[in-house]
């Protein structure tokens, strides 16, 4: 005969880290996952990105990102109930500043300009902030998962095109598509490049390395491979020999703002994350001199020469704009899409600049402006700029980021290859590295969390090993 103990376990569930979902999706808030839905919504919104097709509503109010916008409303709905007041509150807040801009800004007649600005900053905010919260449900793993497959993608895209004929469809596409900003300066590339560089279905060589480098940044954040910066270098790599472009060269510099997000690492003192940044940074600096003296030599030696129209247009053209409107216009700017208030001044300042050659034509100013960094404190002057930069920081702080300085650092590097400052592609930067640095914080912590015990097994003793059964003791009333 044997008899079993048998024990009540406490609640399994107590042993569970309990966490519950965050209505701005806090670092805490592992989230329920997504559909199968949603999952092709996002997919569709990055592909909205990557191609930047848009439709013309009127001769003047544009639909920018269209794919994009619609996938992102959809999403938006999909995610109302993850939408707290706080974060609803923080977007009232950042619309606030931005009203606020263009009523201060003078020229009152540009102010329907400004108003149709201010709708498209307000629609690139809203689909911006409905990709977060998309993608904080997601899943590091997954997500990272998908980006290599978008990395993978363009690579084998972009080969194919340069070399088995895929550029035919992609142009005959190009062209019934895009109305306008077609890349067509061939020759220059074979003189630069030794090739055609591949568009891959977008407008211009330059979104297609864009987005190459943004969806590698992302994976980056993401990955928990133990060698990811290795791999990372490889894409780089496989880049440059698919997809030639200085905008790739932003990569490197992306390598070393990574360590400025949440350490991989928790036992790391400040110390030795500050000489990791430092190593990491002097290497960085160290590979984007290489690449950029050896890669794209003929590219450098046009940019030092002043012979780089492109360059001088995207980053040195803009700074000056920059430099000249917070001179005059400290407090916030000239409002958004107010370039044309400026217009005479830019044509002064370029001829002022020695980068600025007499032979190239001044175009229109959205057309020179093209660096959405340094349209940044155009449109919102110093002031303006600082006070947004701060609200917008408090937003995301609030939907659970704690990498706020590593997001605004990547955005501006970033901005060097893109301009479109009120375009969903610029806000979708700046959320979607949010997003993936949440999702690298929720997994360390849940990497760090302890390991519950196992349940012990229950105690079976034979019936020899029990101590004996004390005598029966009669009821009282037996004994009378």
């Amino acid at each position: 005969m044997t008899l079993v103990t048998q024990w009540t376990a406490p609640d399994i569930g107590a042993w569970a880290p309990q966490r519950s979902w965050s209505l701005d999706g806090g670092v805490d808030a592992p989230g329920p996952g997504m559909a199968r839905t949603d999952w092709v919504l996002l997919v569709v919104f990055l592909l909205g990105i990557y191609t930047g097709f848009s439709i013309q509503i009127t001769p003047n109010v544009p639909f920018p990102a269209a794919i994009a916008g619609m996938a992102g409303v959809v999403l938006l709905w999909r995610r109302r109930h993850r939408i707290s007041p706080t974060g609803l509150a923080a977007f009232l807040g950042v619309t606030l500043l931005l009203l606020a801009s263009i009523l201060y800004a003078p020229g009152l007649d540009l102010l329907s300009k400004r108003t149709t600005g201010l709708l498209q900053m307000m629609y690139s905010l809203v689909i911006s902030y409905a990709l977060f919260l998309t993608v904080v449900e997601a899943g590091a793993a997954a997500f990272s998962r998908l980006m290599l497959v978008f990395i993978i993608t363009i690579v084998i895209g972009t080969l194919l095109e340069s070399y088995a004929g895929l550029n035919r469809i992609s142009d005959a596409v190009r062209l019934a598509i895009y109305h306008q900003g077609i890349y067509e300066s061939d020759i220059r590339d074979e003189m630069l490049y030794g090739r055609v560089r591949p568009k891959l279905f977008t407008t211009e060589p330059s979104a297609v390395t864009f987005a190459y480098t943004l969806f590698a940044f992302s994976w980056l954040l993401t990955s928990d491979w133990k060698y990811k910066r290795l791999g990372y270098l490889a894409m780089t790599a496989a880049a440059m020999v698919a997809m030639p472009g200085p905008t790739l060269l932003l990569l490197v510099l992306l390598l070393a703002l990574h360590e400025l997000g949440p350490s991989d690492d928790a036992s790391q003192s400040t110390t030795t994350r500050i000489l990791k940044l430092a190593a990491v940074g002097i290497l960085a600096i160290a590979a984007f001199a290489i690449v950029g003296s050896t890669v794209y030599a003929n590219r450098l030696h046009e940019i030092a020469s002043g012979n780089d129209e492109s360059f001088f247009y995207r980053v040195i053209g803009p700074f000056l704009v920059a430099v000249d409107v917070v001179k005059h216009h400290p407090i916030l700017g000239v409002g958004l899409t107010g370039e044309q208030l400026v217009s005479d001044n830019i044509a002064d300042v370029f001829l002022r600049s020695g980068a600025f050659s007499p032979l190239w034509n001044i175009p229109e100013p959205n057309e020179v402006l093209i660096n959405y960094f340094f349209l940044h404190w155009v449109y919102l002057g110093l002031c303006g700029g600082i006070v947004m930069i701060l609200a917008i920081s408090g937003w995301l702080r609030a939907l659970g980021v704690r990498a706020v300085l590593m997001c605004w650092l990547s955005w501006a590097v970033l901005g060097q290859a893109s301009g479109a400052y009120v375009s969903p592609k610029t806000w979708t930067v700046l959320f979607l590295i949010g997003a993936c640095s949440v999702l690298h914080a929720r997994a360390k912590r849940a990497a760090e969390a302890p390991v519950p015990a196992p349940l012990e097994p229950p105690v079976i003793l034979p019936a020899a090993a029990l101590p004996p059964a004390p005598p029966t003791i009669p009821p009282l009333a037996a004994l009378h």
